[in-house]
This record gives C-alpha cells, structure tokens and sequence, in this order.
C-alpha cells in the first residue's frame, strides 16, 4: 500500500540549508584572508620562476602539439561519457522493456558510426606521420 504524503515546503523551512551555506562562504572568505595577512611574504627570483613537477622549465611552453592528442582525449571522454549513460540504462533494463532497449540500440548505432567515422580517418593511428 503506497502512502500519499504531501507536503507544503515554505520559505523558512529552507533556513538550516541557507545557514549551513553562508557558514561555509564565510569559512572560506576567513581562511583566505587569515593565510593572506598572516601567511610569509618572502619573494625571490626562485620563488617566482615557474615550476612544474621539480623539472627544469626548457625551451618555449608554446611549443604546437599535435592535434591526434586532443582527438583522442575528446574520444576517451565521449566513450566515458556512453559508459555513464549505459549504468542507469543497465540497472533500470527491466523497467523500461522493449522501447529501453530500442533506445539503446539506437544510441549505441550512433556512437559505433562515430567511432567508425573515427577509425576510417586515422585519428587512432600514432605510428604513422
């Protein structure tokens, strides 16, 4: 037996979530400020050269990459994303029926033609110049 409950939310009932928000604000703003006034102000030239991972900066930063790089991490974040979508899809298999699993079919046909279209261009191939 499934028991209908309704409730009228008012505005004040939202005060403990708008307390517990402006405490964290303002426990950030104070940490910020306290480290800022507080905090060592020791400035060298060492201190202010850039520094990445304890590895001598060489040569120009601006250096072009190769676009391959960028295709492939915008292809590991597409299929991540399609793993995302086919969790819920997979817990909730029974309860959607046939049109859930038409849906997903459809879906997977699009991202196999991508991955296709992906494949046929090269983008996969390092070896190659």
């Amino acid at each position: 037996m499934l028991l209908a409950v309704t409730t009228n939310y008012q505005p004040q009932d939202f005060l403990p979530i708008i307390v517990q928000f402006g405490l964290a604000v303002a426990f950030v703003a104070f940490a910020m400020i306290t480290s800022h006034l507080l905090g060592p102000r020791r400035k060298s030239v060492v201190k202010d050269e850039a520094f990445e991972c304890g590895i001598e900066s060489v040569g120009n930063a601006r250096t072009p990459i190769s676009v391959k790089y960028f295709l492939t991490a915008i292809l590991f974040v597409l299929f991540d994303i399609e793993v995302i979508f086919m969790y819920p899809w997979a817990v909730n298999f029974r309860a959607l029926g046939t049109s859930g699993f038409i849906e997903m079919v459809v879906f997977l046909a699009f991202l196999l033609a991508g991955f296709g279209y992906v494949i046929k261009k090269g983008i996969l191939r390092w070896n190659e110049a």
